[in-house]
């Protein structure tokens, strides 16, 4: 049993929260003297068969996570630049690179787990991650992901989806089909493009089949462009309903819903919501990459937010790329998303926190956290006096708990130097 001692919840309530493996079971008001008197932020101590952990009043909020990393692509930003910035220029350029063979099994491991400690430390103990797979990839780069993750076995809950190659019906797709299917009996989710495909419907209904078969979930990448004539958001969600998949099913991007009218927006959104489709907007590079070619009142590149949050759709956010060709920045903490969010977005913080805390949780299958008895005790310590406050400067100081236990901890020194 542990107890964590003066955690500030988000109402400004002080408590302390006692753990028993993976959940939480009491919620009491402060008191120092309950099982021991430690002040020292993070510091820990045993009190018979309880241990305690002080959190020093610290703001502690339900754990961030990551719904869409590319962590086979993820710091690749030195090995493979991308002259150009764009789109195209980041395609080319990881091209060019994966035939020179770059891109070798131990390098990826040593990348994958060097992306999720930076995960990790910034307060992420959830993270579902696309994976090249088909075309020059085949199974390798969830076969590299696989053995980077079992590092972190108890330390946070990692899932792989197979994005596809292009393409996956018709002549010259075998290859890639096959790919798609090996990586989804070998544990991955079954991932792709379909507004890239020739045929849009028939891609969408073999990812459906290839779930079916293998028990698995879907999550798409969809409409990731302005071009308002591209909408494969709306035919995917009729298709899940008039196929019956009952697995979950999430759509990332779905930008071009934002150049949408009012009305279609609306009225997609509801459809989304009614069949249960997440959506997953991705700030980050698709302000990165979008609306290069619009010199002047250039779009955002994200989703219709407002709508699909009316119409009760589920909506999460994640960062995409981090420091690689296609966003060649990025710090993977994810109040770097909750702020463009509340910039670009507009959204307000506590909105922008849920959509990458517990709405990415939801989105995963995981049980949301609400600091109640029976919760699941994984939450983020932050030195910050609100979420507006945490979003605002991203303290780096912070204790991140999975599991009922402490599994990462950052705490930094800061002066200031006057002769």
């Amino acid at each position: 049993m542990r107890v964590y001692q003066n955690a500030r919840l988000a109402d400004g309530r002080r408590v302390d929260l006692t753990v028993e493996g993976p959940r939480i079971v009491r919620v009491d008001a402060h008191d120092p003297g309950r099982v021991g008197d430690l002040r020292t932020v993070g510091a820990t101590g045993t009190t018979g068969a309880i241990e305690t952990v002080d959190l020093g009043g610290w703001l502690v909020l339900p754990p961030m996570a990551e719904p869409h990393a590319h962590l086979d692509k993820a710091l690749t930003s030195e090995m493979v630049p991308n002259p150009t910035g764009d789109l195209q220029g980041a395609i080319d350029a990881w091209i060019s690179a994966a035939e020179r063979g770059l891109f070798t099994h131990d390098d990826m491991v040593r990348r994958v787990r060097a992306a999720l400690e930076k995960l990790l430390l910034s307060g992420v103990t959830a993270v579902r991650s696309h994976l090249n797979a088909g075309g020059n990839a085949g199974t390798t780069h969830l076969i590299a992901a696989q053995e980077a993750a079992r590092d972190f076995d108890g330390l946070m809950d990692i899932e792989f989806v197979a994005l596809v190659h292009t393409p996956v019906t018709g002549p010259g797709s075998e290859f890639n089909v096959s790919s798609l299917r090996a990586c989804a009996e070998s544990g991955a989710q079954v991932g792709g493009c379909p507004h890239l495909e020739p045929d849009e419907l028939g891609s969408i209904d073999l990812a459906i089949t290839t779930a079916l078969d293998t028990g698995t979930k879907i999550d798409l990448h969809t409409d990731e462009t302005l071009d308002p004539g591209v909408l494969t958001l709306r035919d995917l969600a009729r298709r899940v309903d008039e196929r019956g998949f009952e697995a979950p099913v999430a759509a990332s991007h779905c930008v071009s819903l934002g150049m949408q009218t009012l009305d279609v927006q609306r009225e997609v959104s509801h459809i989304v919501a009614d069949t249960g489709v997440s959506v997953i907007t991705l700030p980050q590079t698709n302000l990165f990459l979008q609306g290069r070619a619009h010199r002047t009142a250039t779009p955002r590149g994200l989703t219709a937010l407002q709508a699909l949050l009316e119409a009760g759709a589920l909506v999460a956010a994640g960062a995409d790329n981090v420091q690689d060709p296609f966003n060649t920045v990025g710090r993977s903490d994810p109040l770097e998303t909750a702020a463009l969010l509340v910039m670009a977005g507009h959204l307000l913080p506590n909105e922008a926190y849920d959509l990458v805390s517990n709405n990415v949780r939801r989105v995963l299958g995981l049980a949301p956290v609400d600091f109640t008895p029976g919760s699941p005790a994984d939450f983020v310590a932050i030195d910050a006096p609100s979420i507006r406050g945490a979003i605002a400067d991203a303290p780096a100081d912070r204790v991140v708990v999975h599991g009922g236990r402490v599994v990462a901890r950052t705490s930094t020194a800061r002066s200031i130097v006057r002769e």
